[in-house]
């Protein structure tokens, strides 16, 4: 009888912890991530206000007009500056026709750019440091792991940016296609 009270008391434990664990993290969100990302938001309007939407717009136009900057360069710039998930607005200043395209390097972005700086995607984290740990045990440093994670990343948002590029345009013109013969 003593065995089975013990048990219940264990299990009663743990329940409780788990959620004083959750309203711990729940908490460090409140006083941490959240007030931060308000502040990100409004610093990165206040300077978009301040240099003027139409010049903004104009230099990410001009910066996204090649594919290789538009699936690489810009979304590692949106991650790094503007962290997950505020880096996905970037997307208001690129043109109608490659936003689907970009919001998939960015998406692609998040986890390549967290080995080196975890600031960006830190809710990935978890999966960065499990390898890490792995690597490290073998007593390998993980720098170089993580730089070469972000150059394959690199290439594989450009990869996927152009494919998902021509993907949409293909399927547009499907879409306006089957529209005509209607």
């Amino acid at each position: 009888m003593e065995a089975i009270n013990n048990f219940l008391i264990f299990l009663a434990e743990g329940f409780t912890g788990l959620f004083n664990a959750a309203g711990a993290q729940f908490t460090s969100f409140v006083t941490g991530m959240i007030p931060m990302l308000i502040c990100l938001i409004l610093t990165v309007k206040a300077i978009i206000q301040l240099i003027g939407e139409d010049r903004v717009y104009g230099f990410m136009k001009k910066c996204t007009k090649y594919a290789v900057l538009r699936y690489t360069i810009i979304p590692f710039l949106c991650c790094f500056f503007l962290t997950n998930p505020m880096a996905y607005t970037f997307g208001v200043f690129v043109e109608e026709e490659y936003k689907p395209a970009f919001y998939d390097a960015v998406v692609s972005m998040m986890h390549p750019i967290t080995g080196l700086f975890p600031h960006a995607n830190s809710s990935e984290l978890f999966v960065w440091l499990g390898i890490t740990a792995g690597y490290e045990a073998l007593g390998k440093s993980s720098a170089p792991l993580a730089l070469r994670f972000l150059f394959v990343g690199l290439i594989v948002c450009l990869f996927k940016g152009i494919v998902t590029e021509k993907l949409y345009k293909y399927m547009v013109a499907r879409k306006e296609a089957k529209l005509q013969n209607n």
